[in-house]
């Protein structure tokens, strides 16, 4: 038996493959992370791991990509699929969830080099693992958050159809910033006019409670 059959799992879209983080690909992720996520003068994440130095950055991503790796469980899972586009790695796509056995609800989060931002990559990947989490494994509702001023992926969020469903105030560089939280159903799903082609799932349904 397999003891970590993730890594055979694999999402494949028109131009995108997913697959969960494996260390070879996390230095990958690092050097895009180094390369640029977003202007300096703005920050989507609420701990702005992107203004560690390069040596923290690098090492404080592997770390936390270990860390839910070792933390994974049937109920309570956190996958960073790594994105590539021509065989490289250009970002990552969160899927995660707790008690998702009881519950059937997922929570989405992503991020994409500068390079590789602003030609539809987010919203594909993004796509794909709402069409795993609706097709394939059972979710019946899935989550996101993004800071109000966050206008690209409020964007991607809508074309997707989530709905908000309301604010919370948090704190972000020190200061008091808005998140908007978000939804999306599986009938409310806007779904792409392609096939997601996934392989490797049977065996990692049992490690996802599904």
């Amino acid at each position: 038996m397999d003891p970590w059959p993730l890594r055979h799992l694999v999402l494949r879209t028109p131009r995108l493959e997913l697959r969960p983080d494996d260390d070879a690909g996390l230095l990958e992720m690092v050097e895009v992370a180094l390369s640029g996520v977003h202007p300096p003068e703005q920050m989507p994440f609420s701990e702005p791991w992107t203004e560690m130095s390069p040596a923290e950055l690098g090492r404080g991503s592997v770390r936390n990509r270990w860390r839910k790796r070792a933390e994974h469980s049937p109920e309570n899972w956190d996958i960073g699929f790594l994105v590539r586009h021509r065989g490289r790695v250009i970002g990552t796509q969160g899927l995660m969830a707790a008690d998702f056995g009881v519950l059937r609800e997922v929570t989405c989060g992503s991020w994409f080099g500068m390079a590789h931002q602003g030609q539809g990559f987010g919203t594909e990947a993004w796509a794909a693992v709402l069409l795993l989490a609706f097709d394939h494994l059972g979710a019946e509702l899935g989550h996101a958050l993004a800071f109000a001023d966050n206008t690209a992926s409020r964007a991607v969020s809508r074309k997707l159809g989530y709905q908000d469903t309301g604010t919370r105030r948090v704190v972000r560089r020190g200061e008091p910033a808005v998140q908007v939280e978000q939804r999306v159903t599986p009938a409310g799903f806007a779904r792409p006019d392609w096939t997601l082609e996934v392989d490797g799932l049977d065996a990692c349904r049992e490690m996802l409670g599904a």
